[in-house]
């Protein structure tokens, strides 16, 4: 059983979050630069083979693109043609941020920990990957 990836996309940068084999755990990953990500995905699933990759597709409160979403879709397109052996799933995204800091909070990082925007990225795409997981 591979494991499965999250991605948690910006314009600049991009939180990634990876499940332990049994793909029962979620936790975080890396951040990257929203320009590596294929080439990040690609290389990780050679070295350590994924089952799925799961996408945050960034909504508005009102269920509205946002000025990210049509990166989001591209990159999804992207990584199903150039990946087609793995499964690329999409999930709302549209709380991950806010959970992410709440999370932070209750977890006692640190002020200046938590101002950090890539482990917010980080733990955001843990919380995808968590709520990806939870569901199934």
């Amino acid at each position: 059983m591979g494991r499965i990836l999250a991605i948690d996309y910006g314009n600049k940068r991009v939180g990634l979050a990876i499940t332990d084999p049994l793909q029962l755990i979620a936790t975080p990953l890396e951040t990257i630069h929203s320009q590596d990500v294929l080439t990040y995905v690609k290389a990780y699933h050679q070295r350590e083979p994924l089952d799925a990759v799961v996408v945050g597709m960034p909504r508005t409160l009102l269920n509205e693109p946002t000025d990210v979403t049509s990166a989001v879709v591209g990159l999804v397109r992207r990584l199903r043609r150039e990946l087609p052996d793995l499964s690329v799933h999409e999930i709302d995204e549209r709380y991950t941020s806010r959970m992410a800091h709440q999370a932070m909070l209750a977890g006692g990082l640190s002020k200046k920990d938590r101002r950090d925007k890539a482990t917010v990225d980080r733990v955001s795409a843990t919380l995808i990957l968590q709520s990806f997981l939870n569901s199934r």
